[in-house]
């Protein structure tokens, strides 16, 4: 048997599958087992036509309440500050970095190994945190994470650099899921949004100051770029050494070894195929041609992983994420509005200081109008986090919030030219309320949806899907915004003398808007205009697509104590 813990309470999970006569309504999750009895998960289906005879036991924790609860926390979501900064401390410091080392092609690596790394280890925290426990894989996250910003901070070639990025992104990575993971062990579903929302203070804080604290590093002290990196590395040892002595959370307890419980055919093609996947969508248009071999290979090979997987997890004794679960109604339809709205976002994220460049705005200026996406984030989550505790209910709650996210993209369809300054500002609030309080509430209808047992793989999941829609959201951006820019610059100019090249140009980089030959600057403004307005249409599009899977959710309870009786 694993290891136990004196305040543990113990819950046997036998891999058997669920009595047929088990009804699920809207208030029980899903995989729940019969009345009274500890719920079945989905492990136990049959295997090849032969009864499993695995056995784990789920060990939950004392309720743990006050200071120690908090410290607790504290120690693990200072982990999930530093991630969010180095997840964006490279929007200031690529054009030194890529300087120094005198290769224009690492701007882009830089965040795309980042990226990649970040996403391919989410979905399998889960599984593997339930087996070695929460507390080791955050020190092992923590160590991956320092070890990769100290490379990077020392670095003397690209090619290290990018390694830097790859293993930070895989520490930044277990530190954002498994500090989900363990709150959901210490802290009952009713009161599991307040803190949630406290954990998206902390990371929506830390990605809008990234930019920012990478800059006044790299312009303000000696050590430059590197600086940036390396100062990261004693707060998050620091960071380590209170998670190894603070999370005692026991891992599931088992008959059977460690290693015996690892599905490593179904990590590998969870991994691969998110790492192909985002490789070949960051790749194609921005690093290569759409029809280059790199695209034409990596995508379709993405999708045979995928069916591999689906396959093989659909038969797995013990999966990394069990296929049977994102087939239930409340998470599919949480997973895809956590995909289509992060897809919005992230495309708002990136466009949006670009137009205001476009019509003159500074860098700064840009980033103080997104400064206020992360007041929307705070407000919504800590509200939305109490409604749910006082009501118990969040269904209603994430129409709600998701129809702010609509209207926030409302506001940014009407941006042309003409356009008040102060119109970004309203709706980057209601844009950021609207997307913070819906990952809060996607995140517990998730969780409420399904058995104790599949808490953290069903969290590892829907970071998966946020992941895929972060990138899948610039993919269709930069196809939408090319395509349009391109198409009208040649509408308007293509028969003028040299128009190809200065159009290739205007493409390329912003500053060449100050250098337009005479008689260019309305008609490439317009043109502009018309490319950003496909964009906000883009937005707004995915956003009403959020709206409609949020509004297909049911409501399932939310209980107040950690064995989910009733109270």
């Amino acid at each position: 048997m694993g290891p136990q813990n004196d305040d543990a309470i113990v819950g046997s999970r036998e891999h058997a599958p669920a009595s047929n006569g088990a009804r699920n309504d809207e208030t029980t999750p899903l995989l729940n087992g019969q009345s009274g009895q500890p719920a079945a998960d989905s492990e136990g289906q049959q295997q090849q036509g032969s009864a499993s005879q695995d056995h784990e036991q789920i060990v939950l924790v004392a309720d743990i309440t006050g200071p120690r609860l908090w410290l607790i926390l504290s120690s693990a979501y200072v982990g999930v500050f530093l991630g969010a900064i180095d997840s964006t401390i490279i929007a200031t410091l690529s054009a030194s970095i890529s300087s120094e080392f005198k290769s224009l092609s690492l701007l882009s690596w830089l965040v795309t190994a980042y990226l990649i790394a970040n996403a391919a280890c989410q979905p399998i925290s889960g599984r593997l945190t339930d087996i070695f426990g929460r507390g080791p894989g955050l020190v092992f996250s923590n160590v991956f994470f320092a070890a990769g910003n100290l490379i990077c901070g020392l670095a003397q070639s690209d090619g290290v650099m990018i390694a830097g990025r790859v293993i930070a992104g895989i520490g930044g990575g277990g530190l954002m899921s498994i500090s989900t993971f363990l709150a959901s062990d210490l802290v009952p579903l009713r009161n599991r949004g307040v803190v949630q929302g406290l954990g998206n203070i902390c990371y929506g804080t830390g990605a809008m100051l990234g930019g920012v604290f990478g800059g006044f590093v790299n312009d303000n002290f000696a050590g430059g770029w590197r600086l940036a990196f390396l100062v990261q590395v004693p707060v998050i040892v620091v960071s380590g050494l209170l998670v190894f002595f603070l999370v005692k959370v026991p891992p599931k307890a088992s008959n059977k070894s460690y290693l015996s419980r690892i599905d490593f055919v179904g990590a590998f093609l969870i991994v691969s195929f998110l790492m192909i996947l985002l490789l070949g969508l960051n790749a194609g248009g921005n690093l290569v041609p759409w029809t280059d071999p790199l695209v034409l290979t990596t995508l379709p090979l993405a999708l045979v992983l995928l069916v591999g997987f689906i396959l093989w997890e659909s038969r797995a004794a013990l999966p990394i994420i069990p296929v049977r679960i994102l087939t239930h109604r409340t998470v599919f339809t949480a997973c895809a509005t956590n995909l289509v709205c992060t897809m919005a976002n992230t495309i708002l994220v990136f466009y949006v200081p670009i137009y205001l460049q476009v019509l003159g705005y500074t860098a700064m200026q840009s980033g103080f109008r997104i400064f206020f996406a992360s007041l929307g984030v705070s407000f919504s989550s800590i509200g939305c986090g109490l409604i749910m505790q006082r009501t118990g209910r969040y269904l209603a709650l994430g129409v709600c919030v998701v129809t702010l996210f609509v209207g926030g993209n409302i506001m940014f369809s009407t941006l042309d030219a003409n356009s008040p300054s102060w119109v970004p500002y309203p709706a980057f609030v209601l844009a950021g309320a609207g997307y913070g309080g819906m990952l809060n509430v996607t995140l517990l209808a998730c969780i409420a949806a399904v058995d104790h047992s599949q808490q953290a793989v069903i969290t590892s999941a829907t970071y998966a899907f946020r992941a895929v829609g972060a990138t899948l959201g610039v993919t269709v951006a930069s196809a939408v915004y090319q395509n349009i820019l391109k198409a009208r610059l040649w509408e308007r100019f293509g028969s003028l003398p040299d128009a190809a090249a200065e159009i290739t140009r205007i493409r390329d980089d912003l500053d060449e808007l100050h250098h337009l030959p005479d008689g260019w600057e309305n008609g490439v403004i317009t043109s502009f205009m018309e490319a950003f307005r496909g964009v906000w249409l883009t937005t707004l599009g995915l956003a009403l697509v959020g709206l409609v899977c949020v509004s297909l959710m049911k409501q399932h309870t939310l209980h107040s104590n950690l064995a989910r009786r009733e109270d």
